[in-house]
């Protein structure tokens, strides 16, 4: 019966024959007892079997319906004493156990990064082609390339037996730019706030804490500052200009030069962004993301997706970018170059303008106002290096929130790489491809006497090495 009727007498009985029996409901289905049949599922087609036992993958698991292994303990005991003063100083000790584990990870504390150890080094899994190495060792070079998406900071070196990988994690890392005056190498991090790192060789270290430094003949670029940025400045490239660091602050359409004290300072934007009032930097209106650096500002170029202060911004995907994308005269702040689509990592090169036509996955030089392509390595172009008489250029896969801003792009087509191409011809001497990567914002070449990488080397875990390096590197 669904539910029993209660007598009106029970509970009046004078007499303990008078009681009546226990009234009970009948007692439900018990849903964590070992059921007694093994409820086999009929209709089940050939092959392996779906973790709920049937071929329906949309049906959860019978997990904990059966008493396997029960979750009852001697907690749970009727009438125990609570235990309630042991289990809040437990508590105490765990969190304060906690806290006192944490940031003990030198990489943690250098990128100020938690996870900085959880890097999964397949995406530094690599395969070159042609003579990729053999041109780094012959150009004696170190590359620099970041890996924005990816949250890395690449270093590739060709070394004295074998090529060696070495990298950093850092917080979506964008531009690069070397003051090779003072021997720093600065790198723009693009998240919420932004922040500019500073990296130089360390000279020597102990081989763990506590041991005598030694001389370290690979000098590996550590991390000795970083400036934090509001997130609205949207750094993306640096340079040096006079011999001061700049970068393009997107989010303002004005290229600042980055002070010693955190100030970011406007010093140059178009003159399209310019109303009644002032310039109008309160918002990315142009995506105006590199800079071609000369010896002042107004000897530099600076590249856009576009000229015009319209109502539909970057990032929207009815942005028009097709052929709309300029660069910019530092000198007379309107156009000198047109016809270019999504354009990044201008570079001036023995009085040549260089530029990426990302859209079109184009690398070339600018003249008479208009780009003449030299190469199409097979990507979204983006990133690039002189080191002699060769080229090194970096390509990324399209983004697919973005595939309308490369319409010259089969993006099933692009790679994730770094190619060497002879500056004259075009043609590609080798290549160094990452079949799990994703994109690469800039690239520079550095000497590879200077530094041969970072302290991180890939399919090489060296904890006492590391944490010797950070307890006690010494610098120049």
């Amino acid at each position: 019966m669904p539910c029993a009727l209660r007598p009106f007498v029970l509970g009046c009985e004078r007499h303990p024959e008078g009681l009546s029996a226990l009234v009970r409901s009948p007692a439900p289905t018990p849903s964590r007892r070992r059921p007694h049949r093994r409820r086999v599922r009929s209709h089940l087609s050939r092959g392996r079997l779906s973790d709920a036992r049937g071929t329906g993958v949309l049906v959860p698991a019978p997990r904990w319906e059966v008493d396997d292994e029960p979750r009852l303990g001697v907690s749970h005991v009727l009438g125990r004493m609570g235990d309630a003063p042991r289990r809040g100083m437990m508590a105490r000790e765990h969190l304060h156990a906690r806290a006192d584990g944490a940031w003990r990870d030198p990489r943690a504390v250098a990128m100020l990064w938690p996870d900085a150890s959880g890097i999964d080094e397949r995406l530094l899994r690599h395969r070159t082609r042609g003579r990729f190495w053999e041109t780094l060792a012959e150009t004696a070079v170190t590359l620099l390339v970041t890996r924005e998406y990816e949250h890395l900071l690449v270093a590739l070196h060709a070394g004295a037996t074998e090529p060696i990988v070495s990298y950093l994690p850092l917080p979506h890392p964008s531009g690069i730019a070397v003051d090779r005056l003072r021997g720093v190498v600065h790198v723009a991090s693009t998240r919420n706030p932004n922040q500019v790192y500073d990296l130089v060789p360390a000279v020597a270290a102990p081989r763990d804490v506590g041991e005598p430094p030694v001389r370290l003949a690979a000098r590996p670029l550590v991390p000795v500052r970083t400036r934090m940025l509001p997130g609205g400045t949207y750094l993306h490239d640096l340079a040096m200009v006079g011999g001061v660091l700049h970068g393009n602050a997107v989010g303002k359409n004005a290229v600042v030069r980055l002070e010693d004290d955190g100030t970011a300072t406007p010093v140059w934007w178009p003159r399209c962004v310019e109303r009644r009032g002032g310039a109008r930097l309160d918002r990315n209106y142009l995506q105006l993301n590199s800079i071609a650096a000369g010896a002042t500002v107004r000897d530099s170029f600076f590249s856009a997706s576009a000229d015009v202060v319209g109502r539909v911004r970057p990032g929207d995907p009815a942005f028009r970018v097709d052929r709309r994308g300029v660069i910019f005269s530092g000198r007379t702040r309107e156009p000198v170059v047109r016809g270019l689509t999504r354009p990044h990592s201008a570079r001036l090169r023995r009085e040549a303008l260089w530029v990426d036509n990302s859209g079109y996955g184009e690398v070339g030089i600018c003249h008479g106002g208009r780009l003449e392509p030299v190469a199409r390595p097979g990507g979204w172009t983006r990133g690039l290096a002189f080191a002699g008489g060769v080229l090194f250029v970096g390509t990324s896969h399209v983004l697919p929130r973005f595939r309308q801003y490369a319409p010259g792009l089969d993006p099933d087509r692009c790679t994730c790489g770094v190619h060497a191409l002879d500056a004259k011809t075009g043609r590609t001497l080798g290549s160094l491809v990452w079949p799990t990567g994703n994109q690469v914002f800039a690239v520079e070449a550095v000497p590879s006497a200077w530094t041969a990488g970072l302290p991180i080397v890939l399919g090489r875990r060296r904890s006492e090495w590391e944490r010797g390096l950070f307890y006690g590197f010494v610098t120049e």
